[in-house]
């Protein structure tokens, strides 16, 4: 099991490394938002870091309709039916060893015969 291969996600070390890099780029959006100049249209704009805060308490306000709305919306666990319990004597086996063999007869018999060529 020494040689399964490593994905990137599978040392804590990268997991950290992306959650770094994802502060940093938020904290990089936030200081623009004090040196870009924007043309607002109503005057909360103006407030510092106006859009960050917007867009989480838009995020927060989603979560809370959304749970919301799961009480009403979600569905019994056996709403398309009940769950049946696999029975082993409704299975059956099938022997397909002599089947292939028969196919391949077949088949070549019929590329003899022309019917499948297109070409010939």
């Amino acid at each position: 099991m020494d040689n399964e291969k490593q994905y990137l996600f599978d040392n804590p070390k990268n997991i950290q490394r992306v959650l770094y890099l994802l502060y940093i780029c938020c904290g990089i959006l936030v200081a623009l938002d004090f040196v870009i100049h924007r043309h607002v249209y109503h005057s909360w704009e103006n407030l510092p870091i106006f859009y960050p805060i917007y867009g989480f308490v838009g995020c927060v306000i989603l979560v809370l309709i959304a749970s919301w709305m799961r009480t009403f919306l979600m569905r019994p666990e056996d709403y398309y039916g009940p769950v049946e319990e696999l029975d082993d004597s409704k299975i059956e086996i099938v022997d397909v060893s002599h089947s292939h063999a028969k196919e391949a007869n077949n088949n070549n018999n019929n590329n003899n015969k022309g019917d499948n060529n297109v070409d010939a």
